[in-house]
């Protein structure tokens, strides 16, 4: 089963930018949908981006369409989540999971999860 550590969060101004990178163990990482999804204090975890191991389409949520922009690099085994434009309501904790579905944007679908790195955009 393939591991999962993020890395790249922190603190940083409204209007920042940063950017997370999730390494994947196993070489199969080019089978995977890989997703980002973020859980604040008190609510729910949720769906940020997913990019498809079939074809690379990308998927995004509303409310980080033009801001975020998510990527792979099969050959680093690596997926991306750059973000811009940071508001202090994109405050929480970023995950990045994998799926052996085409895409979904489903926490149900995705097998494994890394710990977590913290985001935090002060105003």
């Amino acid at each position: 089963q393939v591991q999962l550590e993020e890395s790249g969060g922190g603190l940083v101004q409204a209007g920042g930018s940063l950017r997370l990178s999730c390494a994947a163990s196993e070489d199969t990482f080019s089978r995977y949908t890989m997703g980002w999804f973020r859980q604040a204090p008190g609510k729910e975890r949720e769906f940020v981006a997913a990019v498809s191991w079939l074809n690379g389409a990308t998927y995004y949520a509303d409310f980080v369409k033009g801001r975020f922009t998510i990527s792979r690099d099969n050959a680093k085994n690596t997926v991306l989540l750059q973000m811009n434009s940071l508001k202090p309501e994109d405050t929480a904790a970023y995950y990045c999971a994998s799926s052996r579905s085409i895409v979904t944007r489903s926490t149900d679908f995705y097998d494994t999860w890394g710990q977590g790195t913290q985001v935090t955009v002060s105003p």
